[in-house]
């Protein structure tokens, strides 16, 4: 009964050190302390690829305030770069890369994509629609203006939601008053 018992507790010993060997081989997933967008782009590759894939928003949001604290126009390679990168490891499908490229760094608008009939399609959810619009000016307005200063693009972006705005306003009250 005693080495069953003697067994037992090397078993158990055994497994709390195993469990801790592991807790300490786990990568920690938190965000960059780099002040550099090379040296920052190149903690969070490392790190993504050590098993905090799952964590790749909150990297690219880290990795946006860090090109905040020395904007130049540079920037959007290296952001172009990075994206690359992370399609070609799977982290991410090519369109995913190119849709966060261009969410932050084009001024055209992701969050009006398709093909749709505006009276069936986009008028229904018209409010929805601007809202999204209005939120990705706003990672416009970080990626052009306060990463890459590119104040013209932002601009353009900028006059483009206002278009928009206007030419869905005047279509969708021609679909109402066409029913």
């Amino acid at each position: 009964m005693t080495t069953l018992r003697g067994l037992a507790s090397l078993f158990l010993l055994l497994a709390t050190v195993i469990a801790l060997a592991s807790c300490a081989s786990t990568p920690p997933c938190g965000s960059t302390q780099s002040k550099n967008l090379d040296s920052a782009v190149d903690d969070v590759k490392r790190t993504l690829s050590s098993g905090c894939e799952a964590h790749f928003d909150s990297y690219y949001d880290d990795l946006l305030r860090v090109a905040e604290g020395d904007p130049k126009p540079e920037n959007k390679r290296i952001f172009s770069d990075f994206l690359m990168w992370s399609s070609d490891e799977g982290l991410l499908s090519q369109r995913q890369a190119k849709d966060y490229y261009n969410r932050y760094f084009n001024v055209k608008f992701m969050s009006l994509q398709g093909d749709y009939n505006n009276c069936s399609h986009t008028c229904p959810r018209r409010e929805r629609v601007m809202l999204e619009m209005e939120r990705e000016l706003g990672d416009k307005e970080r990626g052009l203006l306060k990463v890459s200063l590119d104040n013209e693009g932002y601009y353009r972006a900028d006059e483009l939601y206002q278009e928009v705005e206007l030419v869905l306003e005047a279509t969708c009250t021609a679909c109402a008053a066409g029913r």
